[in-house]
């Protein structure tokens, strides 16, 4: 899989870190880790400048991002609110629940898609419920583009200065995805625990 990647950069330049990084965002068969940092090491060789990989790797993951917020947008939470009343206690979510979300998106959207955005496993969804829950454009549009360029910086920058040993970045960040996908198993085994169903305001 490395080799392949190193390929399409070399071959693709800018234009195949955009390509790889919105292919990852809207179906992650590579993830972000891989492509990212190899870049970076491309970068570091001089084939790249460092900045403009940054750049195009943010711009493929927005438009990922997009294709994304504007599909849920088009849905519309609306549309799963009988699903969510008939099996709301297995996905432990009832409708005052989604009335609380919209609340917290429409206060601190920007501050939870930017943070989403760094964060392993989050960072591929969250453009969901924020499409689903009607999240200001301007608002998603500016703190996606935040989140996932800190992202991005950061993994090709770690694959500039680390060259061929870039598998070190997953030694940090695998664990720290096994960390995030547990975190979530937890959350979702203790609301199974104390679920009560409540009914939503009139």
């Amino acid at each position: 899989m490395t080799d392949w990647v190193f390929r399409l950069l070399d071959e693709g330049g800018y234009w195949g870190v955009m390509f790889l990084m919105f292919i990852e965002t809207v179906f992650p068969p590579i993830p972000s880790e891989v492509i990212m940092s190899l870049a970076g090491v491309r970068a570091g060789q001089g084939t790249m400048s460092l900045w403009g990989v940054i750049a195009a790797g943010t711009a493929g993951a927005m438009f990922g991002n997009f294709f994304w917020y504007l599909l849920a947008r088009v849905i519309g939470i609306e549309r799963f609110r009988p699903l969510i009343e008939r099996y709301g206690r297995w996905i432990t979510v009832d409708w005052p629940d989604v009335e609380k979300a919209e609340r917290l998106f429409g206060r601190y959207g920007g501050l939870i898609v930017g943070l989403g955005r760094m964060m392993p496993t989050i960072r591929s969804v969250i453009s969901i419920p924020a499409g689903l829950l009607h999240m200001r454009l301007k608002t998603f549009l500016l703190w996606s583009t935040v989140g996932t360029a800190g992202w991005s910086a950061g993994l090709a920058i770690a694959g500039y200065f680390l060259g061929q040993r870039f598998a070190e970045v997953d030694k940090i960040l695998g664990p720290l995805s096994i960390i995030v996908i547990a975190a979530i198993l937890l959350l979702y085994v203790w609301r199974q625990l104390t679920w009560r169903k409540r009914h939503p305001n009139k």
